[in-house]
């Protein structure tokens, strides 16, 4: 079993950090970046590309909504064509830091309510889906289960890798429950890691309502800003190592 181990990372701005980016790359196979919208800033951009290279990470795009202050968790209703232009914004500022630094990009993902809103809405998933595609057709989306953005990406050609974020709950369709209900982030490390153990050796998740789904992943995603992550990753490296290998998306057999 080949998964990738994943992180949002470059999260902070200006003198501000947001987790500790360094540790985490020397733990992840894969790490979806800030891009300056909900969170990060160049330099920040440019420090975290230069030091994935190092680790030999892979890199993505994590794209948001222009909301700095609400970190990009807010929802937005913004005219379709101006929110694709955001995502294309966000793709090619990321991508030439890459490409300055010997680096590249090999998926892209979107962060936070652009997220939520576009995996539960084909018509919002379209247009975001074919500006990655027209930018980028090489590029992976990296997802949490989402049948409109599988869809988009079906009719657009890209390929679409399923993220389990292991501290976030679910509903039956795998849509991520709303931040704000009760118990929609888990916070303690014992059940984070439970929850993957069971993907791993099951192939299931536990819904929100209590309901074993079953889902198959490529990718297992801790987020940087949660206390304690870097702890939390090395214990989801050792059960992804326990049951078979840790191996970035872009490597892993189609």
């Amino acid at each position: 079993m080949d998964i990738d181990l994943n992180a949002d990372l470059g999260e902070g701005l200006g003198p501000w950090r947001m987790g500790d980016d360094e540790a985490l790359l020397g733990i992840v196979s894969s790490a979806n970046v800030a891009c300056g919208f909900h969170a990060g800033d160049p330099l920040i951009m440019d420090r975290t590309v230069r030091t994935a290279l190092r680790h030999g990470v892979d890199v993505g795009a994590h794209v948001g909504f222009p909301d700095l202050v609400g970190f990009g968790r807010r929802q937005m209703q913004m005219d379709p064509a101006e929110l694709s232009a955001c995502v294309l914004y966000q793709l090619a500022a990321l991508s030439g830091m890459a490409r300055a630094a010997g680096h590249r990009l090999t998926h892209m993902s979107f962060h936070g309510a652009l997220g939520n809103m576009a995996a539960a809405d084909p018509a919002l998933a379209g247009p975001l889906v074919r500006t990655v595609a027209d930018f980028d057709p090489s590029l992976t989306i990296s997802s949490s289960a989402s049948r409109a953005i599988e869809e988009a990406a079906a009719d657009c050609g890209l390929r679409v890798r399923t993220t389990f974020l292991a501290d976030r709950a679910c509903d039956e369709e795998g849509l991520l429950i709303p931040r704000k209900m009760p118990d929609a982030v888990i916070h303690e490390p014992a059940r984070v890691l439970a929850r993957v153990r069971q993907l791993l050796e099951e192939g299931t998740v536990t819904s929100y309502g209590g309901r074993k789904i079953p889902m198959r992943v490529h990718s297992i995603l801790v987020h940087g800003d949660t206390p304690g992550a870097v702890a939390l990753a090395r214990g989801v490296r050792a059960l992804v190592e326990a049951h078979g290998r840790v191996v970035p998306i872009s490597r892993q057999a189609a």
